[in-house]
C-alpha cells in the first residue's frame, strides 16, 4: 500500500534526505539538471516547510514527494530564487500575498518509475498539498509549473500569473524549457477547480487520516493518507 504522509521538515530529517536524494535523481535522469537555482535545501531547518511524501507503507522507501514552502521573513520561497533574475518584481508580489492572508507555494514536486502511471505524481500530491493548507495561516498558493503540469495546476483551481514574467511564464530551470507561474488566490474559493478535485481537495481537508480507493492509468490502488501536520 502506498502511503502518503506529510510532516514539518525537521521533524524527520532521514526522510528529508531520501527527499533530496530521489528528487535530484530524477531531475537528472530525465532532465540532465544536475543543480537547479532554487534548490538550496535550507528547507529541511525550515519548521514552516511540509514535507509530503509518497512511500511504501511497510518499508518507508520513499517514491515521490513535494513541499508545501510557506512564505517568510526569513525563508524566501522557491519561486523567488527561481526568477528573481528574470522578474525582480516577484519578491515584491509574494510579499504582498504574505501580508494578505499568507502565501505559500507547492514546490520540488517529483515521482520515481516505481509510482509512474499511478496518478500519483503531480496530480495526488498536488491535491494534498492544497489539502494541508488547511491547517496552515495561508491564503493562496504558488505553482510553478512544467508545461505538462499545467492542466493539472488548473484543475486544481490555480490560474496564470500575467503580471510576472512574459505573461507568466520563464525559461526554467534551463534555457530550453519553459516554466509558468500559477496561483491559487483563495484556498477557500476552488470554483474555478475541476468539481471532482475540488470534491477530493474538500474530502481530504476533512479526514486527514483515511485510506482511499485511487485509480489511476495503470488501475486501481488503496492509498493510506496520514497527512495531520503536527504543531
Amino acid at each position: 500500500m502506498i502511503r502518503v504522509g506529510a510532516f514539518r521538515a525537521p521533524q524527520d530529517p532521514e526522510a528529508c534526505e531520501k527527499f533530496i536524494a530521489g528528487h535530484r535523481k530524477i531531475l537528472e535522469i530525465y532532465y540532465g539538471i544536475i543543480k537547479i537555482t532554487s534548490d538550496s535545501n535550507e528547507w529541511v531547518n525550515d519548521p514552516h516547510c511540509i514535507v509530503i511524501v509518497a512511500e511504501d507503507a511497510e518499508t518507508k522507501n520513499i517514491y515521490g514527494g513535494a513541499r508545501l514552502q510557506m512564505s517568510s521573513e526569513e525563508y524566501a520561497l522557491p519561486i523567488e530564487k527561481a526568477i528573481q533574475k528574470y522578474d525582480p518584481s516577484v519578491v515584491a508580489f509574494v510579499k504582498r500575498e504574505r501580508e494578505n492572508g499568507g502565501t505559500a507555494e507547492v514546490c520540488g514536486l517529483w515521482n520515481s518509475k516505481e509510482i509512474a502511471g499511478m496518478g500519483i505524481g503531480s496530480h495526488i500530491l498536488s491535491m494534498v498539498g492544497v489539502a494541508v493548507a488547511y491547517q496552515l495561516k495561508i491564503k493562496s498558493i504558488f505553482v510553478l509549473c512544467a508545461p505538462a503540469t499545467v492542466r493539472v495546476s488548473a484543475a486544481m483551481g490555480t490560474k496564470v500569473v500575467t503580471e510576472l514574467g512574459k505573461n507568466g511564464t520563464f525559461y526554467y530551470p534551463k534555457d530550453n524549457f519553459i516554466a509558468t507561474v500559477m496561483k491559487l488566490d483563495d484556498i477557500n474559493d476552488l470554483s474555478s477547480a475541476n468539481a471532482r478535485v475540488a470534491a477530493k481537495i474538500s474530502d481530504l481537508k476533512n479526514n486527514t487520516n483515511c485510506i482511499r480507493e485511487e485509480r489511476g492509468p495503470k488501475g486501481v490502488f488503496n492509498a493510506l493518507y496520514d497527512i495531520k501536520i503536527n504543531s
